[in-house]
């Protein structure tokens, strides 16, 4: 069997396993050109992620004194874990005092609350928000549910160890913990990272294998790239 056979073999084995938007395909420019699109080429980093070393001792302790300060948010809220975020931006709470502010999309934020039940499904979207988020990078658990499954700890679709698929940097028990909580978590967070100890991104590529294996190990239908930054 030649090369040319081998290799194609290969990608039609793989394009089995893709989602249709991730396969190779051909889109019509503006001027009637033919582009070829490779998704995971184009859209993915096809590297493995590296961890990021501190610099000296001054600067990087500058550095995470502007990083506690200035904490950028992505919400990620399932069911009754996403009530209590809405009223933390409220006049009455005023989350934005301390240097919390939300924002849209993971490549603008450094801080991402996960909240409320994992569903399998749903536990897919959360890694693939956090590997797009950029280093470094920080994880909130709150509530019950998220930390070790709540009342779902026994469920067939969700999962009760969140930490067994990212690094959490702070947990906040409860069920629902108030806006009060999660004041006192960011509070928590800033102290972490000023004293230089939030280094769950690093964690993460430094055990980035064991994660994957756990992660693939729920989820079944495993079809984006490993390297989803």
């Amino acid at each position: 069997m030649t090369e040319e056979l081998k290799d194609n073999n290969i990608e039609q084995v793989e394009d089995k396993f893709l989602a249709p938007e991730n396969r190779k395909h051909t889109v019509t420019g503006p001027e009637g050109e033919i582009i070829h699109v490779d998704p995971l080429q184009d859209y993915y980093c096809n590297e493995r992620p590296k961890a990021e070393d501190p610099r000296n001792k001054i600067v990087e302790k500058f550095l995470n004194w502007a990083r506690a300060e200035s904490l950028w948010v992505l919400g990620f809220g399932t069911g009754c874990g996403s009530i209590e975020i809405p009223p933390l931006l409220s006049p009455r709470f005023d989350a934005y005092r301390f240097g919390v502010a939300m924002r849209a999309t993971p490549r603008q934020s450094s801080v991402i609350i996960i909240s409320g039940y994992l569903a399998v499904k749903t536990l897919k979207r959360v890694i693939r928000s956090y590997e797009q988020m950029q280093n470094p990078k920080f994880v909130i658990a709150l509530g019950s549910c998220t930390i070790n499954g709540g009342m779902y700890w026994d469920s067939y679709n969700t999962i009760n160890r969140l930490d067994y698929y990212l690094p959490v940097d702070v947990y906040v028990a409860g069920c629902m913990p108030r806006p009060e909580a999660i004041l006192a978590a960011f509070d928590k967070l800033k102290t972490r990272i000023k004293e230089g100890r939030a280094e769950g991104a690093n964690e993460y590529v430094e055990k980035f294998d064991w994660y994957k294996a756990n992660q693939k190990k729920v989820i079944k239908n495993w079809n984006m790239p490993d390297y989803n930054w």
